[in-house]
């Protein structure tokens, strides 16, 4: 005896939905900014803002609120303290999650770099990799 109507409906919807969602993950290119599910792939700090920073911070770093507020990075006068900003990026603070895990010191010391030497930011040092290494929690 088969199952009754209505489980066979189910049960072929549950087999068609699978199979499409299947189909379409196949289907998609792999992310090429992820080498694996914990790490970015791009290195410098112009890719890495892109890749990261400006969902939230807007492209040209002009910021935004919505859902949340997203301070503006162009002409922001607190990036001028490299390890404050280092410490954002690595640790994250309030609703910036912490992006320490999932970078490299180099990468970390990249994109602080691009973000306060661009945006009408002027703070010309670079930010080393041995920068970003000493403001992670030990």
């Amino acid at each position: 005896m088969g199952a009754p109507p209505r489980l066979r409906l189910l049960l072929t919807l549950a087999a068609s939905l699978i199979g499409a969602a299947n189909t379409s993950a196949r289907a998609e290119p792999a992310d090429l900014r992820f080498s694996n599910p914990t790490r970015f792939m791009s290195q410098s700090g112009e890719a890495l803002y892109a890749d990261i920073c400006q969902g939230c911070h807007m492209p040209g770093g002009v910021g935004a609120v919505g859902a949340g507020t997203y301070p503006a990075l162009a002409r922001n006068p607190k990036l001028a303290a490299a390890g404050y900003v280092l410490s954002l990026v690595i640790n994250g603070r309030k609703g910036m999650p912490p992006f320490g895990g999932f970078l490299t010191d180099q990468q970390v010391a990249a994109v602080v770099t691009y973000v306060r030497t661009h945006f009408g930011n002027e703070f010309s040092e670079e930010v080393t990799a041995a920068d970003a290494r000493a403001s992670r929690p030990r």
